[in-house]
């Protein structure tokens, strides 16, 4: 299983802390973890394993996007500022609709995040 992690800046901590929590999980259950470049680079620095893309607004989210479409990604876990502005906002649209389009579940937010890891449990 595959599980893409997302964070905008304002979220990253949150993310950092919630990946921490279900870091034995991954190890257990062997998830891998891939994330967009700032936000991986927050992962690691949290001595968390995860592959990193680019940056999202260079290209991380497509990277991530073209893994969906390959169907090499079970699960997004996109944790998102909806009070900040984002200039590659067209990317995160395009990475909401392709998990509507590859049915690939989405969670925006630690709650609903939370109930995608209790079914993998």
């Amino acid at each position: 299983m595959t599980i893409a992690i997302i964070a905008h800046n304002g979220k990253k901590p949150e993310m950092v802390a919630f990946v921490k929590d279900h870091a034995n999980l991954f190890q257990e259950k062997q998830i891998t973890l891939i994330a967009t470049g700032t936000t991986g680079s927050h992962l690691e620095r949290a001595g968390l394993e995860v592959e990193r893309m680019e940056s999202g607004p260079m290209g991380g989210d497509a990277q991530i996007a073209s893994r969906m479409v390959e169907g090499n990604v079970d699960m997004v876990i996109f944790f998102r500022d909806p009070l900040g502005k984002h200039p590659h906002e067209v990317d995160v649209n395009m990475l909401m609709r392709l998990c509507d389009v590859y049915n690939i579940p989405l969670a925006t937010n630690p709650a609903a995040a939370q109930l995608f890891i209790e079914t993998i449990k």
